[in-house]
């Protein structure tokens, strides 16, 4: 069973956000992708549709998610699963924070203005 170490976690930078790599099929995995998601304090996050479900565990901070329209405020240990297909937005909360998140390979996300996502950390 490998052990992926987080310096060796890959690095990608999209709307003003990191996410850290640990798993997916580019990296040997068959059926799950997995990152580090880390948002800035105050960042304000795009509204996307992804294709896939996706789960959010939060790891330190907080994060304000809107799930169809309804924003909740999560703090550290609260867990959020997204439905393939409905509309999220995370923005940041007061201080820099961080989820863990899974989803399933092939993830796509629409935008409003419908322009179609392949984030690379979930190929």
């Amino acid at each position: 069973m490998p052990i992926i170490r987080p310096h060796e976690a890959q690095q990608f930078a999209a709307h003003g956000s990191t996410f850290a790599s640990y798993v997916s099929p580019r990296r040997g995995a068959q059926e799950l992708c997995a990152w580090k998601l880390t948002v800035p304090a105050g960042q304000i996050g795009i509204a996307h549709r992804p294709s896939n479900e996706e789960v959010l565990l939060m790891l330190d901070g907080s994060l304000f998610v809107s799930l169809n329209g309804v924003v909740e405020e999560a703090h550290v240990g609260a867990v959020i699963v997204v439905p393939a297909g409905s509309e999220v937005k995370i923005d940041g909360g007061a201080v820099d924070s961080s989820a863990w998140v899974t989803t399933t390979p092939g993830l796509q996300a629409t935008t409003a203005d419908g322009a179609v996502l392949s984030p690379p950390w979930a190929q």
